[in-house]
């Protein structure tokens, strides 16, 4: 069966560079494990190194990408950085998408339970740098 489409599609490049970037930051193991580790609340590098068993270069390489794609947020304490998620809600609903999809596919993957309800930061007052 032939469809006759009277209109060619019209791409936005710009838009196209914009998604694919976004999802190369999901695409990677490595930055869906921080990720996931990110929705239990604020971490910094070595926080994360520690939890995670990974280089602390791999750690920082993968931050950054993920800063890049807009996933994550930095907050600077002193001589600390604090990492969190930028859009908890947001990424959740496209964690439950994703999960959506992988179902209808014949896929059955949930993450960790933090993505689907990531946690609000904490308070400034109650963070403190070891």
């Amino acid at each position: 069966m032939t469809m006759n489409h009277s209109e060619p599609v019209v791409l936005d490049p710009q838009a196209t560079a914009a998604y694919a970037h976004l999802f190369q930051g999901l695409a990677d193991p490595t930055r869906l494990a921080v990720l996931q580790h990110l929705a239990s609340g604020e971490h910094r590098v070595r926080d994360l190194v520690q939890h995670l068993g990974f280089a602390q270069s791999t750690v920082s390489k993968h931050l950054s990408f993920l800063l890049e794609c807009g996933l994550v947020a930095v907050r600077p304490d002193g001589r600390a950085s604090w990492y969190s998620l930028a859009h908890p809600e947001r990424l959740s609903t496209v964690i439950a998408a994703a999960e959506a999809l992988l179902e209808a596919a014949g896929t059955r993957a949930t993450l960790c339970s933090h993505l689907r309800s990531p946690r609000p930061a904490a308070p400034t007052a109650e963070r403190k740098d070891d």
